[in-house]
């Protein structure tokens, strides 16, 4: 019978506390900052001992616990909302009452499935105790006189999901003392016994001639099991001994059965040891390249490589033998690949820290080892077989950076066996790592790409063929939750694959979990599990902005899963020591088991054997430097193009978004960080390359420049953007390539309009039809600000009424001009910026959805004070809006070691012009920027110089002379947005570089193309 919990005062619990003498106390108050012994025996908590400070719903109370630390069943990790999905059962040590009187703090909810409980050591709860539907936690006393010289435990038990679904608990006490033998009695359950079971009679039935006997002897311990926990319940004090040597022996026989499995040993596994990457910035970030500097740490990219390292691999069938491959005591081997038919491995490795990664090859045995690549100034990474022999692998062999930073970035080149002909596939401007050869020939990678784009969340999963053509998204790449998904591995026998749900910071690990692509290529739907389970509930389209959940909260992280079958998986897991990693073998089942470690790690986990050869995919392209065609069967497919009328579209616009081949010390802070200031809030640059007409059925064929990373837009009657793509792809020359539409869903056939051909199909692919002269890099100060002159500055100036509304002038700031300054700022644009992960409905931004076109009107109407805009003048308005209101037209800079990568003023001229005026001007974020504060054209107007009315202030003539200063260094050496830029040395020295390397690229294409062969010098 359970009985009624009673309410004490605070004065009759300071009496039970004085009559409890020290030896007889029992107390959990977890003001060890952990679980005092208590153990999770069923489902899944957070942070289960909490220090939270103050009250969720009222933070400016203090939370009324005893001490530091109570027990929480609805606490996460400092920063995150209370979650009260979690469900579970804790339990204490078992305990014998020498006294009738406890005492406690309880919490949460009123529900039946939440309460505080006390058993007896058969598990029978004599009471239980409730919160009140609030987050304060009352005095609960029990009285158990028939209980007094018995064995009992308590019992948190949460089996509720709704609000106020969880229970609080703090500062038990009692007058007893803790049974040690009772409690590791109590708390010996044959371990994962269910998930044991079912991966044996899995394994029994797969592998009837090689896997024997296990069944047997599963079920003998299940017998003896349930015969010593009645005999233990029933006070047999001998069958508690008996019980723990069970559990001891029971654990060796699990973790026997499970290695037993043929896929574990019935193969060697290859494995790599090394110490977990460097933290940087991005997840990404392993190369740390010879010849690059990272100035936010102010030293080498390569003084962050820890060396020491090998390739190993270990044999379970001869008692976990292990042979080592390769020693590499100064650098890292890594990334390897086993042959088709498992007598080789290919591999990356950097033998110091003086050169970068190069591939390499060796037979299994550890004999035969061969350089494949050796150019000197390039990381070569990732290496994967193909089925013709060749051998598709990362590399920064076109330099360039990624966007939001100044970190080096990779795409995917191919070579032939003996490292011939290096060339390259993709052309994102990002970096594409991870490869993986898919059972139907193509390549399934992980990408990262800024189009219009959230810093945190373009980082998904691509396929393309391996010579670059049929360049396709895969999954993840409108999902803003995991922020990035990396070392996914087709299932074998399946259409699901298994991968990292990573961050897009902090390293390469994460939750791992199995998608079935089948279900869609977005979001939670095609997740089917993960490991950890809760981190399922993270994945998600929309929402705030989380890139990094997975760095943040994860306990366990995993890292480098390896499909062993559609049931059995090879991971590295973090073993519970530091970062140090072993390898696990985890099943569907729930079983999850350490099979080795040694230090500093394991990774790279793989069997050593034969496997299918894929078909050859046969190239479809030419090796020329010359076009692709594109074809769209109808823009109006897709459920993104929702409300739009056929017949709206006239023309699709052809951009280009430019790679970034410089980087400053000095960064601009938008919706994401630029080195230097580009735009306010988007990433990239853009180049107009032409548009081409849409015929009446929705269909366009056009012809695009090859080895160019472009996008589509939508135009309609007006020249005005309804649609866009906020991803970019690209076409090899030769290739002939199409899409559904301007959709979303990639899964199914289009819906047939007719049967007749496309409109577009019946004519040869258009030209493209340049933007008002060839194409050229899209800069505000040149296409955009000569309307505002002629039509607006006149009156929206400084010193003008109207422009104090609103600024349109010329004169260049600290980081932009005046007019760019006030337009984003005040929220005249209308873009996206830095947008989110999801696709945008139609005309939601850009010039349709801009509070400046609404002044302007159309070409058609009067405008804002009878101001009307000829045609070309309107449209280079609407076009900069639909090209998301970008700014320069070029990553490289003149002044790179200013704040914003983008001032004539240097940081000590800024400061000082700071303390002169008490004006903020060194902050370059955006949301700290109180617009325009500098004039560089003339000085006299700048604002902050407003605040002075005597000119002949000492401290307004200093002032004065230090913007004069800016704007005679400005005239001697432009910056980006102005005629006459000339970027700085180290700009044309990367330039170079990148000149070099495109060389390079030409000379292999030619060998190809002739037949011949050209190698690597280093």
């Amino acid at each position: 019978m359970i009985m009624k919990a009673v309410v004490l005062g605070v004065i009759c619990f300071a009496a039970i506390v004085t009559a409890a003498s020290a030896e007889e106390a029992v107390r959990f108050d977890f003001e060890s900052g952990d679980l005092q012994g208590w153990q999770i025996i069923e489902g899944q908590f957070d942070r289960i001992v909490s220090d939270r400070p103050t009250f969720h719903n009222h933070p400016d109370q203090a939370y009324n616990k005893q001490g530091k630390y109570y027990l929480s069943t609805v606490e996460q990790q400092p920063g995150q909302p209370s979650n009260d999905r979690m469900t579970g059962l804790v339990e204490s040590p078992v305990f014998v009452l020498t006294g009738p009187e406890m005492s406690m703090l309880v919490g949460g909810g009123n529900f039946p499935g939440a309460y505080v409980a006390l058993c007896t050591l058969d598990g029978k709860e004599v009471f239980q105790a409730r919160g009140r539907q609030t987050e304060t936690m009352y005095r609960i006393t029990w009285q158990a006189p028939q209980l007094v010289g018995q064995k009992v435990f308590l019992r948190v038990a949460d089996r509720e999901t709704q609000g106020w679904g969880h229970v609080t608990l703090d500062d038990f006490t009692a007058q007893g003392h803790i049974d040690s033998q009772a409690t590791r009695a109590h708390f010996a359950k044959l371990p994962h016994l269910a998930s044991l079971k079912a991966a044996v009679e899995d394994l029994a039935e797969t592998f009837p001639d090689q896997y024997v006997g296990y069944r047997d002897r599963l079920a003998q311990f299940e017998t003896r099991m349930q015969q010593l926990e009645e005999a233990v319940a029933g006070g047999d004090e001998a069958a508690t001994k008996q019980l723990l040597e069970l559990v001891d022996q029971f654990e060796a026989f699990r973790r026997e059965a499970l290695i037993a499995n043929p896929l574990v040993s019935g193969r060697p596994i290859l494995y790599v040891v090394r110490r977990q990457y460097s933290s940087h910035y991005h997840a990404i970030d392993t190369l740390f390249h010879t010849d690059e500097f990272n100035p936010d740490r102010e030293i080498m990219h390569s003084q962050l490589f820890e060396g020491g390292g090998a390739m190993k691999r270990i044999d379970f069938a001869q008692g976990g033998k292990v042979t080592t491959l390769i020693d590499v005591p100064e650098g890292i081997a890594r990334d390897p690949d086993v042959y088709f038919d498992g007598t080789k491995i290919v591999f990356a490795m950097r033998r110091n820290v003086d050169e970068d990664y190069h591939i390499w090859e060796i037979n299994v045995d550890g004999s035969g080892l061969r350089q494949l690549t050796s150019a000197s100034g390039v990381s070569d990474f990732d290496p994967i077989y193909m089925p013709d022999d060749s051998i598709v692998f990362s590399s920064t062999r076109e330099p360039k950076y990624n966007m939001c930073s100044r970190d080096i970035a990779a795409n995917l080149f191919r070579m032939e066996a003996d490292g011939a002909n290096i060339h390259q596939i993709t052309k994102n401007t990002l970096f594409e790592n991870h490869s993986e050869l898919m059972p139907d020939g193509r390549i399934l990678y992980a990408r990262w790409e800024y189009v219009d784009r959230n810093f945190g969340d373009a980082h998904g999963l691509w396929t393309v063929n391996p010579d670059g053509t049929n360049q396709a998204v895969y999954w993840g790449n409108n999902t803003a939750v995991p922020g990035a998904v990396f070392n996914a591995h087709v299932i074998p026998d399946t259409q699901r694959i298994v991968c990292v749900l990573g961050p897009h910071h902090d390293r390469l690990w994460g939750a791992m979990g199995i998608i079935d692509r089948r279900l869609g290529i977005d979001g939670r739907k095609p997740m089917l599990q993960t490991w950890p389970p809760e981190a399922i509930e993270a994945v998600r389209t929309g929402g705030p902005f989380d890139c990094d959940f997975h760095a943040n909260s994860l306990k366990i992280k995993y890292e480098d899963p390896w499909p062993l079958s559609e049931k059995y998986f090879l991971v590295s897991r973090m073993i519970g020591d530091g970062e140090k990693t072993g390898i696990y073998l985890i099943d569907l089942f729930g079983n999850e088991i350490l099979l080795y470690s040694e230090g500093p790690g394991c990774y790279d986990a793989m069997p050593i054997k034969p496997r299918p050869r894929p078909p050859v995919i046969p190239s479809r392209r030419n090796f020329e430097d010359g076009e692709g065609v594109f074809f769209v069967a109808d823009v109006y497919e897709g459920t993104h193009m929702q409300g739009v009328e056929r017949g709206t579209v006239k023309q699709l616009r052809v951009v280009e978004s430019p790679e970034k081949r410089h980087w400053a010390r000095g960064a601009w802070g938008g919706q994401g960080y630029t080195a230097p200031g580009m735009n306010w809030h988007s990433l990239e640059n853009k180049r107009i390359l032409g548009s081409v007409p849409v015929e009446a059925d929705g269909s366009a064929h056009f012809v695009v420049p090859a080895d160019t990373f472009v996008y589509f837009q939508l135009l309609d009657e007006n020249g005005q953007m309804v649609q866009s793509m906020r991803s970019g792809t690209v076409v090899q020359s030769g290739e002939r390539t199409g899409c559904v539409g301007c959709h979303d869903e990639r899964r199914t056939a289009p819906v047939p309009i007719g049967e007749e051909t496309p409109l577009a199909l019946k004519r040869p692919p258009s030209r493209l039809q340049g933007w008002y002269g060839p194409p050229r890099l899209f800069g505000f100060t040149a296409e955009v600000q000569p309307v505002f002159d002629k039509h607006c500055v006149s009156c929206h100036d400084y010193g003008q009424e109207a422009g104090e509304i609103l600024n349109l002038a010329p004169d260049r700031t600290i980081t932009f001009n005046t007019a760019y300054n006030e337009l984003w700022r005040k929220g005249y644009v209308g873009g996206v910026g830095a947008g989110p992960a999801e696709v945008q409905l139609p005309r939601s931004w850009g010039s349709h959805a801009s509070k400046l076109m609404r002044v302007l009107r159309t070409p058609d109407f009067p405008g804002h004070e009878d101001v009307k805009l000829n045609k070309e003048e309107f449209d280079r308005i609407a076009t900069w809006l639909d090209l998301n209101g970008v700014y320069y037209p070029t990553y490289a800079c003149a002044y790179p070691e200013s704040l914003s990568g983008r001032s004539p003023l240097d940081r000590t001229q800024l400061l000082r012009l700071e303390e002169l005026t008490r004006v903020q001007l060194h902050l370059v974020y955006h949301n700290f920027n109180e617009g325009p504060r500098i004039s560089f054209a003339r000085p006299e107007l700048s604002p902050c110089l407003a605040k002075f009315t005597d000119h002949n202030d000492a401290n307004y003539q200093e002032a004065l002379a230090i913007i004069q200063s800016a704007k005679e260094m400005l005239a001697s050496r432009p910056r980006a947005d102005m005629p006459g830029f000339t970027p700085c040395e180290k700009d044309r020295l990367r330039e170079e570089k990148y000149a070099q390397r495109r060389q390079i690229e030409a000379r292999n294409r030619q060998a190809i193309r002739r037949g011949e062969k050209v190698y690597d010098t280093p």
